[in-house]
């Protein structure tokens, strides 16, 4: 086995059985990307940045991902449709097949870690079969120092392995491509699929699963950034809410886009050490963080170009709708060095409403804030997963559900703790549909939502008169700077009223049936927090 670049000097990947072939540890993104380039496997755009088409899957499986069920996972995880039991007999042996399929193959190892903050660090090790994953694994986590690198010692390991095919027939899984994570091996198996997204998720699951229980430190899908005066904004939202985008702020300084803990002291620290960030319709006027993010180093999958040319065309959704890139959080230029913040002040939970019904912000009781975060509402945007084709429907606990191995009551009383201890403001709003419908009213306005955010997060929405929904009971403002005022009421924004009004208690009953798998477990005030209407029969 020939063994290439920065490592200790005590590892090898003949640790893990494969003794066969090339493998490139921690190459530069340079040397990376000149790979991926002489392999054939990416484009050069004109920005400078890579481009890459993953394949069969340009989104998440959802379905194809498992946890192995075992003496740590058995009564501690919430099995459901998406925490699927994977039986240990069936990882071994996929793990053995895996590890045979690199043997004879160059591969690519990375040394990351996982959270900003030194108490909670976690320890990566990814072993990739292409070198345009690899460069995703440096983008996206954060990148230990040269020295550091020597004397690495991972606590996880990933196989990421796109043309590895799993059999369903011997090996248990639902089709050729999976998923997996153990616990108890503290392995993560991803085969079958080039979508980098896998990657990211499955780390994301393992701190869901152990921050909370082992650490008490609260888990979250959610963007976060840091005002002047030190104040900290978090935003929760599932994929194509706005998380990304409305966090990327020139006034305020970028933690980080996706996943963050909240431990006792009251820190909040990104997990990642990069950006994943949807790029469909990315217009640099309306985004220019990101847009000028994307340069030498960045990924990008799944993007079309201009005809004739390395141009992206950010337009074109041909491929998918779920167009991405990756690039180092460094390629922002305002951020928070290192990733962590504190005094959080305000929280916003971002739903993407594609019935047009919740107003563009209200402001939470402590028991609207509850229920809301456990319904976790928004409609999953096209593209995100595979056969998503228009807006849907979802209620996804905590805003992230198929990332979430506990109970969402675990993750919803510390939550409600940390509100109340911290004396935070908490928002709900709606980046989705005004004046009617998904395919009748329009998507709210990105200058819209900013407006309102900046709006609440400088007080000025502080002082201003509130009406209350008639079916939701959510507190909305009557004025805000910069935001027409017949926008802030979305009944008024629809022509037929009566259409409103039986699509708004249609949604509520919607809330209500969902949260019944809760109720039993959720007190008073929280199930007062919801629609107070009556389900029909």
């Amino acid at each position: 086995m020939q063994e290439l670049g920065i490592k200790p000097a005590d590892a090898s990947v003949a640790d893990l059985g494969i003794e066969e072939g090339k493998a490139y540890w921690n190459l530069p993104p340079d040397q990376l990307i000149a790979r991926a380039l002489s392999d054939g496997q990416v484009t050069l755009a004109s920005n400078g940045a890579i481009t890459v088409n993953t394949g069969e899957f340009t989104g998440r499986s959802p379905k194809d991902k498992f946890t192995v069920k075992d003496e740590i996972t058995r009564d501690t995880v919430w099995w459901n449709n998406f925490n699927i039991p994977f039986d240990p007999q069936h990882f071994d042996r996929l793990y053995t097949k895996m590890i045979a399929y690199f043997n004879g193959k160059d591969c690519f190892v990375r040394d990351v870690y996982a959270c900003a903050d030194p108490r909670y660090r976690m320890n990566l090790r990814v072993i990739t079969e292409t070198a345009w994953s690899n460069l995703f694994v440096h983008n996206m986590f954060l990148r230990p120092l040269e020295r550091e690198l020597k004397s690495f010692l991972p606590e996880w390991h990933i196989l990421n392995a796109p043309g590895f095919r799993a059999d369903p027939a011997t090996d248990g899984t639902r089709q050729h491509n999976f998923s997996i994570i153990d616990f108890k091996r503290k392995i993560i198996l991803i085969g079958g699929s080039g979508y980098t997204g896998e990657i990211k998720k499955g780390v994301f699951t393992a701190l869901n699963f152990m921050l909370p229980q082992q650490r008490n430190v609260l888990s979250m899908h959610c963007s976060a950034n840091m005002g002047k005066t030190g104040d900290t904004a978090i935003f929760f939202g599932l994929s194509g809410t706005g998380k990304t985008t409305l966090s990327a702020d020139p006034e305020r300084k970028l933690i980080g886009d996706d996943e963050h803990g909240w431990t006792a002291d009251n820190v909040i620290f990104n997990f990642e050490g990069g950006c994943y960030a949807k790029t469909i319709d990315l217009d640099e006027a309306r985004e220019p963080e990101i847009f000028h993010a994307i340069r030498k180093g960045a990924l990008l999958e799944n993007i079309c170009f201009k005809p004739g040319t390395t141009e992206v065309d950010y337009a074109n959704c041909s491929t998918t709708e779920n167009t991405r890139v990756s690039y180092p959080i460094d390629h922002i230029p305002n951020i928070a060095v290192p990733s962590l913040g504190m005094n959080p002040k305000n929280i916003f939970f971002l739903t993407c409403d594609a019935y047009g019904v919740l107003p563009p912000i209200s402001k939470l009781t402590p028991g609207q804030a509850a229920f809301h975060f456990i319904s976790g509402y928004t409609a999953k945007v096209a593209g995100t997963e595979e056969g998503v084709t228009e807006p849907t429907m979802t209620f996804s606990a905590c805003f992230g559900a198929p990332f979430m191995p506990l109970h969402p009551t675990a993750y919803a009383n510390m939550l409600s703790q940390k509100m109340q201890d911290a004396n935070v403001n908490v928002w709900l709003v709606n980046t989705g549909w005004s004046g009617g419908a998904y395919g009748v009213g329009k998507r709210m306005s990105l200058s819209i939502t900013r407006a309102l955010i900046r709006a609440a997060l400088n007080g000025e929405l502080a002082n201003v008169d509130y009406h209350t929904h008639d079916v939701f009971g959510l507190a909305y403002p009557t004025r805000c700077p910069q935001v027409p005022a017949e926008l802030l009421n979305p009944r008024n924004t629809w022509a037929d009223k009566d259409a409103y009004d039986h699509k708004a208690h249609y949604l509520a009953e919607s809330f209500l049936k969902n949260f019944e798998k809760f109720a039993a477990f959720a007190n008073e005030e929280t199930l007062m927090g919801g629609p107070q209407v009556k389900v029909h029969a």
